[in-house]
């Protein structure tokens, strides 16, 4: 195999780190950057120097922010009686593509997962116990986990948790998606889909 140049193996490697980037891929995206100019690949640069310098933690709600609290926690026009507990920021970006959410939500940074060593200590769930304790307002929070095992530990054991609370705990539906086949579902899911069935 031919060796890159130092400089453009050590771009190469630095890219591969990146989740979903592959080798190709980032042997793609090295020589992309290699051909732009000077003042392209300065802004890129910046853009994420600037990124990594400038964002941070919401204090309230967890979630990725350039200004704290962040832009959905001072809403004022969102409904403050509900909570979606979701696993990163990325989901409250899922989620705000629908529309139809209004309310605040709480990031956990993680789920449990005792096979890495993961514990409800080292996710944000804390957090989520102060807030409701300070905010009688809030009537239900809705556990947008992700199913796979480790996210639905995590929803049965924040469930538990708040279950003394009297606050109302639900779980977003999992099943089929739109224009899926059954024949192509694995049997989780079809579980999930017979589960959470609705009346026509």
């Amino acid at each position: 195999m031919t060796q890159y140049p130092r400089p453009l193996g050590r771009l190469v490697g630095e890219l591969s780190k990146l989740p979903g980037i592959g080798m190709k891929t980032a042997q793609r995206l090295a020589f992309h950057i290699l051909s732009l100019t000077d003042e392209e690949a300065e802004s890129l640069s910046s853009a994420i120097t600037e990124a990594k310098h400038a964002m941070k933690y919401c204090s309230v709600c967890g979630n990725l922010t350039d200004r704290d609290p962040c832009a959905i926690c001072s809403d004022q026009g969102r409904r403050h009686d509900v909570i979606c507990v979701v696993e990163s920021p990325q989901d409250v970006m899922a989620m705000e593509r629908i529309k139809e959410y209004n309310g605040q939500y709480h990031v956990l940074n993680g789920v449990i997962s005792p096979m890495d060593g993961i514990g409800p200590e080292d996710i944000n769930l804390r957090q989520l116990i102060v807030r409701l304790q300070q905010n009688s307002e809030i009537q239900e929070v809705i556990l947008a986990t992700n199913p796979n095992i480790e996210g639905e530990a995590t929803a049965m054991y924040i469930a538990r948790l708040l279950k003394p609370s009297g606050i109302k705990v639900t779980r977003i539906a999992h099943g089929l998606p739109v224009g899926g086949d059954l024949e192509y579902a694995d049997e989780v899911t079809l579980l999930k889909a017979v589960e959470g069935r609705t009346v026509l």
